[in-house]
C-alpha cells in the first residue's frame, strides 16, 4: 500500500511518541557484524560521502523523525564532515531506518529530489524537523516543507505514491533489523563495529582514533 493522506495521518501521530521513546541517548557497547555484508549494495543506489579508499567507513541508519538523529546532524555531523570526510580519512554511507510513516514519507522525498541534492535536503529536514514531523496536521507541515525545498503539490504526491520505493526503502530498513540487528536510531556501523546511540564531538574523536 502506498502512503496515502489517510494512512499517513491516522499512523503517523500514534507511533512518533512511541519511537521516540524508544531512541537511546547513549552509545551502547560495541559489537561487530561481516563488513562484506554490511557493504553489499540494496536496492536503491547508496548515499556517500568521502574517499572510497578511505581507511574508515561509517555506515549511519537514522529515521528522518529521531530527535537523536537531528542532534548528532546538527551537532557532531559537521565535524565529521570537516575533519574525516573532507579529509579522505572516513567515507560516510547514509541508509534509511524509518521508524514511523512520516519519516518514511521523509526519505521518500529525499531520494525523489535530485540525488546530487539529497545530502541537502537531508540536512535541512534535520535542521527543521519540528517544523515538519511534530504537529497536529504532519501531512500539510511536510507538504510546506517540501514546497520550499521545491517540490510541487502534484510531484510530492506522486513521490509518495510510488510503491517501488517504498517497497526499497522498507527493504532497507528490514535488511538492516534482520541482519545487522539494527533496532533503534540512530545506529552507526565503524568499520563494521556497531555504535548504538547518539554520538558526541568527543565520542566520535575517540571511536575514529582506534581505526586511525
Amino acid at each position: 500500500m502506498t502512503l496515502n493522506r489517510r494512512q499517513f495521518l491516522d499512523r503517523s501521530a500514534r507511533v512518533m511518541l512511541a519511537a521516540g521513546l524508544t531512541l537511546s541517548a547513549v552509545p551502547a557497547l560495541a559489537e561487530s557484524v561481516d563488513v562484506e555484508a554490511l557493504m553489499q549494495a540494496g536496492p536503491l543506489p547508496e548515499m556517500a560521502l568521502g574517499d572510497e579508499n578511505a581507511p574508515v567507513t561509517i555506515v549511519e541508519y537514522a529515521s528522518m523523525t529521531c530527535g537523536h538523529c537531528a542532534n548528532f546532524h546538527k551537532n557532531t555531523y559537521p565535524h565529521l564532515k570537516s575533519e574525516y570526510i573532507e579529509k579522505g580519512k572516513v567515507r560516510f554511507l547514509f541508509r534509511e531506518f524509518p521508524l514511523d510513516p512520516v519519516a518514511t514519507a521523509a526519505f521518500m522525498l529525499a531520494r525523489c529530489a535530485p540525488e546530487d541534492k539529497y545530502f541537502d535536503v537531508v540536512d535541512t529536514m534535520f535542521a527543521e524537523q519540528r517544523k515538519w514531523a511534530f504537529t497536529n496536521d504532519p501531512y500539510n507541515s511536510l507538504l510546506n516543507f517540501a514546497k520550499q525545498i521545491g517540490f510541487t503539490q502534484e510531484n510530492f504526491e506522486s513521490c509518495l505514491q510510488n510503491q517501488e520505493l517504498l517497497d526499497a526503502i522498507n527493504n532497507i530498513k528490514n535488511r538492516a533489523s534482520s541482519e545487522f540487528g539494527v533496532s533503534s536510531t540512530p545506529t552507526f556501523f565503524v568499520n563494521g563495529e556497531k555504535v548504538n546511540g547518539a554520538i558526541t564531538v568527543e565520542q566520535l574523536d575517540e571511536e575514529l582514533a582506534k581505526h586511525l
